[in-house]
């Protein structure tokens, strides 16, 4: 590479004239990215009466699906904080320690067909796993807002998601006249506002003669009763529901002081509350204004949630009541307090779009780029509780399989991949506060199961308070990937944001944590020397996520390609966070303990197949072997290991493994192309082809099986977890999309690694490894102008994306000429830089032209 500086010939880039190339990028950039998702709503046309058709809404703590009668509208109401918070912690004197159930595998027969032919194992498993089969903790549904009309007059005829500013419309006929019903949920309230108004005047008009208020139809019967707190004056109805915290809670119920409760309450104009504790009868002649309705919902402690003499802070039932009553706290809607909170919803709205900006010539591209963010922002939030594998959108068992909970092999990882690039990094704040949460029994477990110091990362955990591991099977619970798995977006947010106080408070000791545990664990006699005689240590034994489990004889249980590569990156990047800290001395006997393990770290499992060598998951594997997580891409990603970047030989290995994967669907939608586009080779339209084709009504994708001849059979539904519930980890499908226009994970800016030539495309601040902010266009395959906005100060490295050389104009107006490969610049915080293909002229003089 050569530099060559020159003296300042202009401030800025030439303005590009209409209708030119770089004059794509100009008038594009003139959109707000708020217009530009406007143009991606989701609209469904006639009734939407099933939970998956419905509207999706939400604030990240709130979460509300609108579904659509012939007959009524009804709303479910779902909330991260809101679980049924009891959990079985039995067994805890049966569970034995990781060195008694390892010398007792040890100990079996090498020939069995699998461990559990062995009565002991088998015995062992159900019952190390009859915690976890209760069907709590879970997400608790918040109850459903039915609003009854008369079919006879009024039809409806479909809806719209506006994704720009979060609100949804209902069209209908009232009489045969026009008439949209327009509801939100409030940005920074838990609050969901409802209004129907003539299609014409924009006047409010009557149409539902009915509300109802529905506790959740599978609300467990060992709760205590839903208590109704109807007041007619005000026109509220109100139910509450307390969550108790013991397991097996008392009848009649007994007060405890940790129970929590969630509050459902909705408040009517012109409604009179009827009999029957659920029920509002609605005046429809229009003397009332026509229909406007506030619903909220309150979440916490019982004590500070239960109104109308349920509890009190001392723990006993009660006569008068220990706080407001519902329509204290909720004002009388109005016509101006709906329009406020509309007002600043779309503020609110309009904050989070300007994060970050695409334009892409391939609308479908484009539509999953922007609805995706959206189902994110609804779905998650800072200060609230980490959504688990369905979110906040719950109703009866939708949103309760598998708890609905964290699992940390992939699953809730993956949404917040988007975070980064996307520019989004107060969404990964939670799953920060998560990590926190699972600290102290995963410290626990570390040291009573296994031993060792450090943590040691659950495979399942839940948002409350646990004193042991959900789910201490072996199979699964000794998946050693998930420790080394569960730290590494901590890294990622310092890398992206180069917030040391982020570093050093929030991601240095639960790093640390990990890497105490991981480097205990790999220096243990069973893992190096005998019989291993290779120099080496090694992650053993461990079990491959979702397939093999434990095998006889451990064939099948060391140096998971998983383990390797993400073991590696922790420890990489725990050397490099003690020297940003400064903590180089103060570690330095762990930092000389891993610098050990890598000296002697395994080489990854290999094998030959039909496409070359390839990557496997373990060694001496059959490359053909059907997977359920992409296992043998994790080197690409999440490990970084391999890429672009690559030496030729270990590329080919890696784009080998792409070509040569088998998966049998479900785990795979983001994941296995994102490892594409890492490498610059995924078929964008095979790709949206599979998005198409988990593809549900409410514009989100569920996760579908792709094959038999894994764990599916040829007469398994295909479709089998399209009805769980709205797949939270789904909404990473952006991730892959910027990785395909901008890539940064190896330090260096890429442009476009995997955009087709022919196709236009734009991005506005995506984010980028260095605390950098990138905008950049690509028009009749030549890339235009770019500018990198230096948050931090960090030096800057870009592949130089045209062959004549690049330009880059500082903000103090010095131009520098880079040419050769890469351009590398020293970059001041708060620096924005320019750069553009370097003149002809001044090329061909340079290169004697």
């Amino acid at each position: 590479m050569k530099k060559t500086k020159i003296s300042s010939v202009t401030k800025g880039a030439e303005a590009a004239e209409p209708g030119s190339a770089a004059g794509y990028a100009a008038a594009s950039g003139q959109v707000h990215t708020q217009e530009q998702a406007g143009r991606h709503n989701i609209t469904f046309s006639g009734p939407a009466a099933d939970f998956f058709e419905g509207a999706l809404l939400g604030n990240g703590g709130l979460g509300v699906v609108v579904t659509t009668r012939p007959d009524a509208v009804m709303l479910h109401f779902g909330h991260n904080n809101v679980w049924d918070i009891r959990i079985a912690e039995h067994h805890a004197e049966e569970i034995l320690t990781f060195r008694e159930v390892y010398d007792r595998f040890a100990a079996l027969p090498d020939d069995l067909r699998q461990l559990t032919d062995n009565p002991w194992y088998r015995e062992y498993c159900e019952m190390a796993g009859d915690n976890y089969s209760k069907p709590y903790p879970r997400p608790m549904p918040c109850g459903s807002l039915l609003l009854r009309y008369d079919r006879r007059r009024a039809e409806v005829l479909g809806h719209t998601v506006h994704i720009g500013d979060g609100r949804c419309t209902v069209d209908f006929l009232i009489g045969g006249k026009p008439a949209v019903f327009e509801l939100f949920v409030e940005a920074e309230q838990d609050r969901v506002w409802m209004s129907v108004t003539d299609t014409a005047t924009r006047s409010q008009v009557p149409l539902f003669h009915e509300a109802r208020l529905i506790p959740d139809p599978k609300t467990p019967q060992e709760f205590p009763p839903v208590h109704w707190e109807n007041e007619a004056a005000a026109g509220v109805l109100s139910l509450t529901q307390i969550l108790p915290h013991l397991e097996f809670p008392a009848s009649p119920y007994i007060p405890h002081k940790q129970d929590k409760a969630f509050r459902l309450a909705v408040r009517l104009a012109g409604a009179e509350v009827v009999s029957g504790g659920d029920k509002a009868r609605l005046d429809t002649s229009g003397k009332s204004g026509g229909f406007l309705a506030c619903a909220e919902l309150w979440e916490g402690f019982a004590a500070e949630v239960a109104a109308g003499g349920v509890i009190a802070d001392t723990g006993t039932v009660i006569g008068a009541q220990p706080g407001p009553s519902a329509s204290a706290g909720m004002n009388a809607p109005t016509r101006t307090g709906y329009d406020h909170a509309l007002a600043q919803t779309r503020e609110a709205w309009r904050e989070y779009w300007g994060h970050s900006f695409v334009a892409l010539e391939d609308e479908f591209l484009e539509r999953v780029w922007y609805r995706n963010l959206y189902f994110l922002n609804c779905s998650v939030k800072a200060g609230i509780t980490c959504p688990g594998l369905f979110a906040n959108w719950s109703y009866g068992s939708i949103g309760a399989e598998w708890h609905g909970d964290y699992h940390m092999n992939y699953n809730t990882q993956q949404p917040f991949w988007v975070t980064f690039s996307s520019n989004h990094l107060e969404k990964h704040l939670p799953y920060a506060d998560m990590v926190d949460h699972v600290l102290p029994v995963s410290r626990k477990w570390a040291r009573e199961y296994y031993g060792l110091p450090g943590a040691y990362f659950p495979h399942s955990a839940y948002p409350v308070e646990m004193s042991m591991m959900p789910y201490p099977v072996p199979h699964w619970g000794w998946e050693i990937c998930e420790t080394p798995w569960t730290v590494q977006s901590l890294w990622w947010h310092y890398l992206y944001s180069m917030d040391k106080e982020f570093l050093r408070s929030r991601a240095f000791t639960p790093m640390k944590e990990a890497v105490l545990f991981m480097t205990a664990y790999m220096k243990r006699p069973e893992a190096y020397g005998q019989p291993w005689e290779d120099g080496c240590y090694h992650i053993f034994p461990t079990v491959v996520p979702e397939l093999y489990e434990i095998t006889p004889g451990f064939a099948r249980n060391s140096d998971c390609l998983i383990d390797l590569t993400l073991t590696k990156f922790l420890f990489r990047a725990f050397i490099s966070a003690c020297a940003v800290l400064g903590e180089d001395e103060a570690e330095g006997a762990l930092l000389t303990e891993v610098q050990d393990i890598l000296n002697h770290f395994p080489e990854y499992p290999a094998a030959e197949s039909a496409a070359g060598r390839v990557f496997v998951s373990v060694a001496d594997e059959d490359p053909e072997v059907v997977y359920n997580v992409p296992v043998p891409l994790t080197t690409v990603f999440p490990g970084e290991e391999h890429g672009l970047h690559s030496p030729p030989a270990e590329y080919q290995t890696a784009v080998n493994t792409y070509r040569n994967h088998l998966n049998e669907g479900g785990n795979e939608l983001v994941f296995q192309p994102l490892a594409g586009a890492r490498l610059g080779i995924l078929d964008l339209e095979r790709f949206k082809r599979q998005i198409s084709y988990c593809l549900l009504p409410n514009g989100t994708c569920t996760d579908k099986a792709l094959m038999s001849g894994g764990r599916y059979s040829d007469t398994d539904d295909f479709s089998f977890m399209a009805r769980m519930g709205i797949w939270f980890e789904n909404f990473a499908l952006p991730a892959v999309i910027n990785e395909c226009l901008l890539q940064s994970y190896s330090g260096v800016l890429r442009f476009f690694p995997n955009w087709p030539e022919q196709q236009s495309a734009e991005f506005r601040t995506l984010r980028a490894v260095g605390g950098f902010l990138v905008s950049a266009s690509i028009r009749a395959g030549e890339v235009q102008r770019i500018e990198v906005f230096s948050e931090a100060g960090a030096p800057l490295s870009f592949y130089i994306p045209w062959e004549q050389g690049a330009e880059c104009t500082r903000s103090s107006g010095e131009v520098q000429v880079h040419t050769g490969q890469t351009g590398d610049i020293q970059t001041f915080a708060g620096e924005t830089i320019i750069i553009v293909k370097q003149d002809l002229t001044r090329y061909q003089r340079q290169n004697g032209g």
